[in-house]
């Protein structure tokens, strides 16, 4: 390793490397192209830092006058993005690195600036990399090494062409490490296609997957969810904590409700900008807020100091999804704790999640507001000022407030004031935590009451009456089974003394009906067998809709289609048909009818239906329905298309009057009657 390397190392307090770093550092590999998986948390980032340091030194300890780039670095978002270049630039800081960003979000003149000073690693998101490469800002060709970050995220994401875009922009003698949690057939076909002899570098820790994040599921009621989510932020009082959400409306809902409830509380989702979502970031980092409400773009490789506890206020859809939010911690050895918020409703999706992401989780319900104040209460007694010695300057006012007040009265004001830096929490209902299966019914004794199927009994009508008329409660009635003519209830043998008196010596329920108890157990009926179908294996008929005629012959029938129109292959074996004479315009046979007129090559129907409403071009101005027709008080054509008069309904240039006979040029007669007409009209 590096000196320069080694003592940054050892600034930052790097006592021991983790399996993926160690992996990566092994010399047989040194200049090679790896593909690394390694689950969440296990120090990718430092791993792949690491491991391109000998490609980009090569014999020296520093880095030579920044120009081009070295090393390119391409991650799936905007915060991994800059999170990677942070971390890069502690690690190569006493080798003189200059680490410069590209990512989607910043303005693309400063980014240009930097790179004309030049840089030695560039940290860059897929899309605004290749503007950079499309606008000419950046130069590739001396590119030694190319690292994907989260790769199986990438093309999720959707980034396939804008990867291969780019490495086939830089020289082809460069080392590539493809870094990615998973290796799946698309991210095995990119290493195939873009890396020499690819070396696989997976790492699997001893232990179980997640083995330093406790998994907590909290079921609570529908209405609860977010009450849940507040006293389980404070039950754990995390120095930092990520509330996850799916939406970006429930992330503003939900951060307006932990800001009106006292907590130092950001957002982050893909509705703000670049410098929002940084600066949330920031202020988690530097104490200033100490809750970040958060989508899915902060499930993966976002890496904060302290941050002990995530919430999923609303379940993710995949698995996958849910180990990278919980992998925010538990990182690099620490301790955290991953809850579940789970309601009534999507129980049964998170066992599937847990099932499939291979965890265990504890089930139980969200912390209630007695064990939030107990909680309290020992952190209180815990906290490290009562064993601080009293120093010189404290002394007079110490002496001074319990010369002027009791202790009762000074410890009382110190409660008050300890509650009030903390948010009250809320009230939530009891909930079942997983459920566990129905036990035995036990010992019982059969009923029969008179009636079944025939009598239309169902057991939700038998419950209610069988608890009132004997005194029961449901608990008390097993299994209801109902027949033909009979049905059967199943009651607890403790009870069956209670309920007997209780009905009373006719042994008579509602309605009259008998009941009698057995002395053995009943024989259920699967129901009244099927009529046997008509004509073998065909449907029964529509009992509605009559009878299905039969054929004379026997067998199959066939529908009589005599009455309908002969549909020959062939043109000249069609029949024509004739639309029908108009009682104004004469004798239209031939023409296309007006519902067939976008219709060139369909058969006309055999016979019209005057009540059918006609297609009609929709007219260039209301002013045609409204003139008048020749010869007066005619209705216009819009009355005429309500009444359903088909033959009437003509586009307006053919009602100015009756058409001139069949075959004779009408072209001086139409012009005459457009005189005559005009000059009745006084215009």
């Amino acid at each position: 390793m590096k000196q320069a390397i080694q003592a940054a190392l050892d600034a930052k307090g790097y006592k021991k490397l983790t399996p993926v770093q160690e992996a990566v550092m092994n010399p047989d590999l040194e200049g090679k192209d790896l593909l690394v998986s390694a689950q969440t948390g296990s120090g990718k980032t430092i791993g792949f830092g690491l491991a391109i340091a000998s490609t980009l030194l090569g014999e020296a300890n520093s880095f030579p006058q920044a120009g081009a780039p070295l090393a390119l670095i391409i991650a799936p978002t905007r915060e991994l993005a800059l999170q990677v270049k942070r971390e890069l630039t502690w690690l190569y800081a006493q080798a003189g690195a200059k680490v410069a960003s590209c990512v989607g979000g910043m303005d693309m003149r400063d980014e240009r600036r930097a790179l004309a000073r030049g840089a030695h690693i560039v940290v860059a998101t897929p899309g605004r990399l290749r503007d950079h490469i499309d606008r000419g800002s950046i130069d590739l060709l001396d590119v030694r090494a190319v690292v994907l970050d989260e790769a199986d995220e990438m093309l999720d994401l959707g980034f396939r062409e804008e990867l291969e875009f780019i490495l086939e922009q830089v020289p082809e003698d460069r080392q590539t490490l493809l870094f990615s949690a998973t290796v799946p057939k698309m991210i095995a076909q990119l290493a195939k296609n873009y890396q020499r002899d690819a070396i696989r570098v997976e790492t699997k820790s001893k232990e179980k997957q997640h083995a330093d994040i406790t998994y907590r599921a909290m079921t609570v009621t529908d209405r609860d969810g977010e009450n849940a989510v507040i006293n389980t932020l404070r039950f754990y009082e995390a120095p930092n904590a990520i509330v996850f959400a799916n939406t970006r409306a429930m992330v503003a809902r939900l951060t307006t409700r932990l800001s009106n409830r006292g907590f130092q509380v950001v957002s982050l989702s893909g509705e703000l900008s670049q410098s929002e979502r940084t600066n949330a970031l920031q202020a988690m980092r530097d104490g200033r807020a100490r809750v970040c409400v958060a989508t899915d773009v902060a499930a993966r490789g976002i890496d904060l100091p302290n941050l002990d506890l995530v919430v999923h206020a609303e379940l993710p859809n995949n698995h996958e999804t849910l180990l990278h939010r919980s992998g925010r911690t538990g990182r690099a050895g620490r301790k955290g704790v991953s809850a579940l918020i789970v309601t009534r409703k999507s129980r049964n999706k998170a066992e599937r999640l847990l099932r499939f992401a291979k965890l265990d989780a504890e089930w139980s319900g969200a912390p209630s507001a007695e064990e939030v104040s107990t909680q309290d209460h020992a952190r209180m007694f815990a906290d490290p000022d009562w064993t601080v010695d009293i120093t010189e300057s404290e002394t007079p006012l110490i002496e001074s407030l319990l010369g002027t007040f009791s202790a009762e009265q000074v410890a009382a004001a110190y409660l008050r004031l300890y509650n009030s830096k903390h948010s009250a929490p809320e009230e939530i209902s009891a909930s079942d935590a997983k459920p566990t299966p129905r036990k035995d019914f036990g010992k019982s004794v059969w009923f029969s009451i008179e009636g079944g199927r025939d009598k239309n009994a169902e057991p939700r009508r038998l419950l209610p009456m069988l608890c009132k008329a004997g005194d029961l409660t449901k608990d008390d009635i097993g299994a209801i089974r109902i027949n033909q003519s009979e049905s059967y209830v199943q009651v607890l043998e403790s009870s069956v003394a209670g309920f007997l008196a209780a009905v009373g010596p006719d042994m008579t329920l509602e309605e009259g009906a008998k009941l009698a108890q057995m002395n053995s157990d009943p024989v259920f009926d699967r129901g009244p067998a099927r009529a046997p179908r008509e004509g073998g294996d065909r449907k029964p008929y529509n009992k509605s809709k009559g009878p299905r005629k039969e054929h004379p012959g026997g067998g199959k029938f066939e529908k009589d289609n005599s009455d309908r129109p002969y549909r020959g292959k062939s043109s000249d074996d069609r029949p024509t048909y004739d639309k029908p004479k108009s009682e104004k315009f004469g004798d239209n046979k031939g023409k296309k009818p007006a519902g067939g007129a976008k219709r060139g090559k369909s058969t006309p129907p055999t016979d019209w239906n005057d009540d059918a409403a006609p297609r009609f071009k929709k007219p260039k101005s209301s002013a045609k329905f409204s003139k008048p027709k020749p010869g007066g008080d005619a209705a216009p054509r819009r009355k005429a298309m309500a009444d359903g008069a088909l033959s009437e309904a003509k586009p307006a240039r053919a009602q100015k009057g009756p058409p001139p006979p069949k075959g004779k040029s009408n072209s001086k007669k139409n012009k005459a009657r457009a005189a005559a007409a005009k000059g009745k009209s006084g215009k």
